[in-house]
């Protein structure tokens, strides 16, 4: 049964503040605070609508934060997120009535598959940016961004991965930018997933609140280091998330 006290609610503080730092600079923070909301009594549904109000405001944070600091590519925007969106309501829908597991299996394998690349040939995941291409000039990309958002709109788990595959790994862009733009597409279809998951009264507001306000500081001191450190700290950074969420996928 569902119970928030002082403590586990303190705990969810700091579970988003952990999250929001990295899914703002790699992903894989939905692997913690997932099961810190079902640790409260709630149900897998329940926790999985939840958490989104928790990413959809460390989205806009980071999203104002990359853009101040001139690392957002506007003129990609709409081609970029259209196909994520596109992606996210067929996920959403899905999420109201298949189980969660269902898509176990194409996570664990998307990210193993991901930091296979990482290992064989890390220039694919540590563009510098200097050669980005389009949707028009790279069409496979945007089936990339669709399929990333039938699978964050279902679950958000480990969605930011998928997204970095596309926009580092095919568009080339540079891992600051990526992320930027990573942002910007989870909080598209989270904004879509939320208004789905409220309209089937799937989410408890308070413990939603607190994940929210410690998202919202970890994704703002994320920022901070994304845009100060260098391509090789944070492809690392990637690599050892990607591990780390294939290994709670595998156990989960």
């Amino acid at each position: 049964m569902y119970e928030l006290t002082l403590v586990n609610g303190i705990a969810l503080l700091l579970a988003g503040v952990v999250a929001g730092f990295i899914n703002t600079i790699a992903g894989g923070g939905s692997m913690l605070t997932l099961p810190a909301l079902m640790l409260l009594g709630m149900p897998a549904d329940i926790a999985n609508a939840t958490n989104r109000v928790g990413v959809m405001f460390q989205s806009i944070t980071g999203l104002k934060g990359f853009h101040k600091e001139k690392k957002l590519d506007t003129g990609a925007m709409v081609s970029i997120v259209v196909p994520t969106l596109i992606g996210s309501a067929v996920g959403a829908v899905l999420a109201s009535w298949l189980p969660v597991d269902v898509l176990k299996p194409v996570l664990l394998g998307s990210m193993v598959a991901i930091a296979l690349v990482m290992v064989m040939k890390p220039s694919t995941m540590r563009p510098t940016g200097e050669h980005v291409r389009t949707i028009t000039s790279h069409p496979q990309a945007a089936i990339g961004l669709f399929l990333a958002g039938v699978y964050g709109g279902f679950l958000q788990a480990g969605v930011g991965f998928m997204l970095l595959a596309a926009l580092a790994g095919s568009l080339r862009y540079d891992l600051v930018r990526a992320n930027a733009l990573k942002i910007l597409c989870t909080g598209a279809f989270t904004a879509v997933a939320l208004g789905i998951f409220i309209w089937n009264d799937l989410i408890l507001w308070v413990p939603g609140l607190i994940l929210a306000l410690g998202s919202s500081v970890g994704a703002h001191f994320s920022v901070k280091f994304a845009v100060t450190a260098s391509q090789k700290t944070l492809s690392w950074i990637l690599f050892v998330m990607v591990l780390l969420a294939s290994g709670a996928a595998w156990f989960s």
